[in-house]
């Protein structure tokens, strides 16, 4: 999927991109599948903002995305691959024999038309859905559950594709899009194919109203606010700071590790992301 550029009739339109939306089959969503979305703009239920640099925005309906997939052994066609706000990969709506109606992550390749099945057993094709045991090694894979039965947690976002390195016991060794290879239990589900909107890395904004729409308000550096404002501020024309990066309040920022350390599921972690 191509990205699409325009003739620069405005500055911010010089270097504006754009994903092109054409594989797009329907505008308007499934309104038995939507639900209100109330915005925060980062503030907690005191009214504070425990989250920087939120707010405004576009008006976003929640399409429900049915991650579990649990449906097991009952066909469906898919009826239509849309945009989806709340997140950067495209979404496709499902149609079951029995007449019920569920979003899905859209997979790379995914066309109108064709059927997907979850299930133990089901063919070895992209959008259905099926226990690791069953996966043979070296397929890509999106839509991973961490747990069996809680739904798909990992490898959802715009392009992403995790791959199944080996298997040993009960075990199977999963190379997450990081670089993470972590060990997963092979009766956890996940979908075949990669996830769709490969293209998405490659978007550039262009100008900063286009980070309005998304609700992304403006961000200021440490280093160009007063003494009293951030820890970095202050001296006597351009400085660099004078210490390591940090935060507002003086926790390091940049590079720390934030993981906690002992924590139980480090021993599922193979290989490390960094």
């Amino acid at each position: 999927m191509p990205v699409k550029s325009f003739v620069p009739y405005t500055p911010s339109r010089r270097f504006m991109t754009v994903v092109d939306y054409s594989v797009l089959t329907k505008k308007e969503p499934e309104k038995s599948l939507l639900l209100p979305k109330k915005r925060t703009g980062g503030r907690n239920n005191f009214g504070r903002i425990t989250v920087r640099h939120r707010g405004g925005g576009h008006k976003k309906l929640l399409r429900i995305v049915d991650f579990r997939r649990e449906k097991h052994g009952v066909p469906a066609k898919v009826v239509s691959i849309e945009y989806d706000p709340n997140r950067t990969a495209f979404i496709a709506l499902l149609q079951y024999v029995d007449g019920e109606k569920r979003y899905i992550l859209a997979p790379e390749g995914l066309r109108v038309g064709e059927t997907v099945v979850s299930g133990p057993g089901v063919e070895l094709k992209v959008g259905n859905h099926l226990p690791l045991k069953e996966i043979p090694e070296g397929m890509e894979i999106h839509n991973l559950e961490l747990y069996p039965g809680r739904g798909g947690q990992l490898v959802r976002a715009a392009g992403t594709a995790a791959v199944i390195l080996s298997k040993e016991g009960k075990y199977a060794y999963v190379q997450l899009p990081s670089g993470e290879v972590r060990m997963i239990l092979q009766t956890c589900y996940a979908t075949i194919g990669r996830v769709s909107n490969v293209d998405h890395e490659n978007v550039i904004l262009g100008k900063a109203g286009r980070s309005r729409w998304l609700g992304r308000r403006p961000t200021v550096r440490g280093v160009v606010m007063n003494p009293c404002d951030h820890p970095l501020g202050g001296g006597e024309g351009r400085s660099k700071g004078g210490r390591p990066p940090v935060s507002p309040w003086g926790l390091p920022a940049k590079g720390k590790k934030t993981r906690k350390k002992n924590k139980p599921s480090d021993r599922f972690i193979v290989k490390r992301r960094r």
